[in-house]
């Protein structure tokens, strides 16, 4: 019997060490599987696009394509190369990680580096600006697009807040680029000139082109009337009227199916008569003198005629809407809609408030103050007029409103409304319809109570009761071993 136990208490630490083994054994083994799995699972991951990869939780989709961008690239039959100009180890995170999304996209895509070090005269044949670095080259046969690193984040002036508001347009102007090198046809705007029209303000200027929109200038004084091959002809700022046969030509080029974008305020020497029957050939009509606001809520800077107006839902306003900008209109026409439009659909755009009137001395204004002879509002100061015959016209009765001041004044909202108009008529493309995304941060702001109780709860009492949670925990399971033993 000792010799039985004794053989016993002999074979139990043998016993002990197999099963000791035996478990670390297949522990190792069970370690090993593991780490192949996951080197199998990282080879894998590091094959699969970016778009698969890597997620975008900035506020303002910083990191994301949007859904207009594959369809212009989806569509691609043509091979594109965008040349991505950049020194060695200064490439842009931001950038970069757009490129990666535009090839994972396409096999027509590809993204070629170019070391300006390497390839000094590069860029020389598409540019004749100064390239920074991570500029870009698109291309697709003898057609290209040179991208600078101004155009792909932009700086705009905030007049509020002395300082600049900045923003990134790579996936704009990117696509923008594609769409233009694959596409010989672009949209074609006319100009009308011979009365004293302004010139295009340099930042809407630089939107048409951004949109593919190729602008000439043409006279109806030497023509026998609208080119065949304008998409749109747009008036802007004339100084004097149109002639009545000019009128009628223009008239019978919207009846006719043409679309037209007319910018005109009043003039010193009063109203554009001739111009201005277009619309009243569709109950819009013009009242003589300058638009005044009484009401404080709706002018700006403290000037009656530079107007803030209410905007109308349609399909140009509704985005502005939705983002809370606001158009600003000075020095306008006050437009008045009948209702009585025959063969037409009149939608009223910007509207003044109830207590606006027109001053009939115009320019002569000596005050802001309501006197006799003044014209009672509410006016309408843009109207779109959609033709049943497939014509159309978007009419702002203000020469001025697309400076580049009152469109910095508006945050870009001025030329925005404008881009609007014009895709209404002539038919946005998805590249038009992307636009840049701010880099400004919305920073929370909290009273100092407030600061002064988060902080005692994050310092104090998180930590506090996090460490009475985990001695409860010890406690208990001391306790349990304690009564199993």
């Amino acid at each position: 019997m000792r010799k039985d136990l004794k053989r016993s208490s002999s074979s139990e630490p043998a016993r002990e060490h197999t099963i000791a083994f035996r478990g670390g054994g297949y522990s190792l083994v069970i370690t090993a599987i593991m780490l192949a799995l996951l080197i199998v699972v990282n080879i894998f991951a590091s094959a699969l696009p970016t778009s698969m990869t890597k997620y975008d939780i900035s506020a303002s989709k910083l990191y994301s394509i949007t859904s207009n961008t594959k369809v212009v690239v989806n569509a691609l039959e043509e091979d594109v190369t965008i040349y991505w100009i950049v020194q060695s180890g200064k490439e842009d995170e931001v950038i970069e990680n757009l490129l990666s999304k535009y090839e994972s996209l396409s096999d027509h895509i590809e993204i070629v580096k170019k070391n300006p070090d390497v390839f000094p005269t590069f860029a020389e044949q598409y540019t004749d600006e100064t390239v920074s670095n991570n500029s870009l080259v698109v291309e697709c046969g003898e057609r290209s697009r040179f991208i600078g690193y101004d155009d792909i984040y932009l700086q705009e002036a905030d007049l509020y807040s002395y300082s600049y508001n900045t923003s990134f347009d790579g996936e704009g102007s990117i696509t923008s680029a594609i769409d233009y090198v694959v596409n010989e046809e672009q949209p074609q705007l006319y100009l009308l000139e011979g009365h004293g029209e302004a010139e295009l303000p340099a930042s809407f200027r630089e939107q048409i082109e951004k949109e593919n929109m190729e602008c000439s200038t043409f006279s109806l004084l030497t023509a026998d009337g609208v080119p065949e091959e304008a998409d749109c002809v747009v008036i802007y700022g004339p100084e004097s009227d149109i002639s009545a046969e000019e009128k009628e030509l223009l008239a019978d080029y919207v009846t006719g199916g043409g679309k037209l974008l007319v910018m005109a305020g009043p003039t010193e020497s009063g109203v554009l008569e001739n111009l201005y029957s277009l619309l009243a050939d569709y109950g819009v009509s013009t009242e003589e003198g300058v638009v005044v606001e009484a009401d404080r809520e709706h002018y700006a800077f403290q000037l009656p005629y530079v107007l803030l107006p209410d905007m109308s839902s349609s399909e140009i306003t509704d985005s502005l809407i939705e983002e809370h900008y606001y158009p600003i209109m000075p020095i306008s026409q006050a437009l008045t809609v009948s209702g009585s439009a025959v063969g037409a659909t009149v939608t009223e755009l910007l509207t003044t408030s109830d207590a606006s009137f027109s001053k009939v001395d115009g320019y002569d204004i000596t005050t802001y103050e309501k006197e006799e002879g003044d014209i009672d509002g509410p006016f309408t100061v843009a109207v779109s007029v959609s033709c049943d015959g497939g014509g159309g016209m978007v009419w702002f009765s203000s020469s001025s409103f697309l400076e580049d001041m009152y469109n910095a004044y508006s945050s870009g909202a001025n030329v925005d409304l404008t881009m609007n108009a014009l895709a209404s008529l002539v038919g946005e493309s998805d590249a038009m319809a992307i636009r840049s995304k701010s880099l400004n941060y919305n920073y929370l702001t909290i009273r100092d109570s407030t600061a002064s109780l988060l902080k005692v709860a994050m310092i104090g009492v998180f930590p506090l009761l996090y460490l009475g949670i985990g001695m409860g925990v010890i406690l208990r399971r001391r306790r349990m071993q304690s009564e199993t033993v």
